[in-house]
């Protein structure tokens, strides 16, 4: 047996030489057991980790296989991990509704192991930069914000925050997002939580992604069909809760970078457009409630980037990767250097 193999470590069917570790999970508070998270490793991540680790977090109708994201971070001294969360990407199983939660609360126990994961291979003093996409941006500003008060052995071990266009407020008319349509949400999910949300998903962003459509990316279409999975009213009502309390103000208690697209093109089908666009998410929104994510909060429009920046056209996400470096550099690893600096001088 091999040393990952013994380690619950195992070859990842879609991503040649990368590693998965299944996550056991408690009852599914949503009924739908046996539910797992799974944790997806670049390899040799322990050699990686001059500057500690990446945690990737996906978002909705989505999961891990962007390979250079990865090399990136590894070509900069971070070791890469990626989750893929309960009901989602290599986690989803036939009894599942696909990437269904009542409580966007409950994906802090997968992310709570995964660091703990993370920390038990690389060392006690490992410092992890949090990434996420989309609903996942959601997600991890308000695990985070409840990891500080609650449990700040944990919290000690994020370094920073990297969103990668945020879901931070529902995009559509504004009377969907008035109080009385909110109310009449949460009072269908409290009784049929897996109605669908009758509304057809434009397929317009999948199709200028997929390498067999119009675009040069490659991954599973049945882990991210080009149109999505349904929207459930249980799913949906748990992000608009998550949104409300964002709005609030949160703190999430490390340096946050958010990237997003200088503009938004919805369109119901595809044009050259949507390559250049955020075709799923209102960024005027994204700049709106950034500042909710507490005090040391960056933010930065990509010059024609995609709703995911680092799956856009060369030149945007060739930015997008220089803008992550340079706040890393102001940032999370000035720190880093500072302290090598400091145990030079002591020797």
């Amino acid at each position: 047996m091999t040393e990952a193999a013994a380690s619950g470590w195992q070859p990842d069917h879609f991503l040649d030489r990368y590693e998965v570790r299944t996550i056991d999970l408690g009852p599914d508070p949503d009924g739908e057991d046996p539910i797992t998270a799974t944790l997806i490793r670049r390899p040799h991540a322990a050699a990686d980790a001059r500057y500690g680790a990446v945690l990737y977090v996906h978002g909705f109708t989505d999961y891990f296989f962007h390979e250079p994201l990865a090399e990136h971070f590894a070509e900069r001294g971070r070791a890469f991990y990626a989750i893929d969360l309960r009901k989602c990407g290599r986690s989803l199983q036939d009894q599942h509704t696909a990437h269904f939660t009542t409580d966007l609360r409950c994906y802090d126990e997968e992310l709570g192991k995964a660091v703990d994961i993370i920390v038990d291979e690389l060392g006690p003093d490992t410092q992890i930069l949090v990434a996420a996409h989309s609903t996942g941006g959601l997600i991890t500003p308000l695990w985070l914000d409840r990891l500080r008060r609650d449990d700040p052995a944990r919290h000690a071990h994020i370094s920073g925050l990297l969103l990668n266009s945020p879901w931070f407020d529902l995009q559509g008319k504004p009377v969907l997002r008035t109080f009385p349509v909110s109310m009449a949400l949460k009072a269908i999910a409290s009784v049929k939580p897996k109605t669908v949300i009758p509304q057809e998903l434009s397929s317009a962003y999948g199709e200028s992604l997929h390498q067999d459509s119009r675009g040069e990316w490659s991954y599973d279409l049945t882990l991210k069909p080009l149109g999505g999975f349904p929207v459930t009213v249980g799913f949906l009502d748990a992000v608009r809760t998550g949104q409300r309390h964002l709005h609030h103000g949160i703190d999430v208690g490390v340096p946050s970078l958010v990237l997003r697209s200088d503009k938004t093109y919805f369109s119901g089908e595809y044009s050259a457009a949507v390559d250049v666009a955020d075709a799923v998410l209102d960024v005027g929104q994204i700049a709106q409630w950034s500042g909710c994510l507490g005090n040391r909060v960056t933010t930065i429009p990509v010059t024609d980037a995609r709703h995911d920046v680092f799956l856009s056209v060369a030149h945007a996400r060739e930015q997008a990767y220089r803008e992550v470096d340079a706040w890393l550099a102001a940032t999370v690893d000035a720190d880093v250097d500072q302290a090598d600096v400091n145990e030079a001088e002591e020797n």
